[in-house]
């Protein structure tokens, strides 16, 4: 059974049958801007870069790398970035996402405690200006969506429209068991490395 979380919301990851998560993907889907021509004819499309990106942190909150388009692995190679997409879909909505990191549960080591995903507009786009964008947490494969936990329109939300950046959500393990808060919440950072450490302050 599918579970589509709303903000604020948390989740136990272990299934109906027993068994433990294993692959969770994120996966951002978006387009470009389109700006209208002079007295209104014709038009043009504006490339928009989106970047998602990964923080793993230890049970006592330390931050122990980042995963993002500058650093496409994790030292344990448990967490993996798709790679920079720096445009968007400039030819309408393809249904395919952009970006996707993916977590391997079985492989990341030991030492952390909380997965937190963030979202950061790297030029500065509003996200109230982007004709579409929206992100999927799901259990799977970049190719496969086996269930989806959480899903966030930013293009079309009116808290976001103001904003380039937020985060998604933050994986917890709590008495050796994963879960899921589902944040989507926007923050007033402009840069990722301030992302990060808003999600340090407020969100584990």
């Amino acid at each position: 059974m599918a579970i589509n979380l709303q903000k604020g919301q948390r989740i136990s990851l272990e299934k109906s049958d027993g068994a433990k998560l294993q692959n969770i993907c994120v996966g951002i889907n978006w387009g470009a801007i389109e700006k209208k021509g002079l007295f209104g004819f014709g038009s043009t499309k504006e490339a928009v870069d989106l970047d998602a990106s990964c923080a793993l942190y230890d049970d006592q909150k330390r931050l122990l790398e980042v995963v993002y388009f500058g650093n496409l692995k994790s030292k344990d190679q448990s967490v993996r970035h798709s790679g920079d997409d720096l445009t968007g879909d400039m030819g309408g909505d393809d249904g395919i996402d952009n970006e996707v990191i993916t977590v391997d549960f079985s492989r990341l080591s030991p030492a952390v405690t909380y997965v937190a995903f963030v979202l950061n507009s790297f030029r500065g786009q509003d996200f109230g200006d982007i004709p579409f964008a929206s992100i999927r947490i799901y259990e799977g494969t970049p190719k496969r969506v086996t269930e989806i936990f959480a899903k966030y329109d930013i293009a079309n939300g009116a808290a976001f429209k103001g904003h380039v950046s937020m985060v998604l959500g933050v994986f917890y393990k709590k008495n050796g068991e994963w879960k899921f808060n589902a944040i989507g919440e926007p923050t007033k950072d402009r840069k990722l490395e301030e992302t990060v450490k808003t999600v340090t302050q407020n969100y584990l």
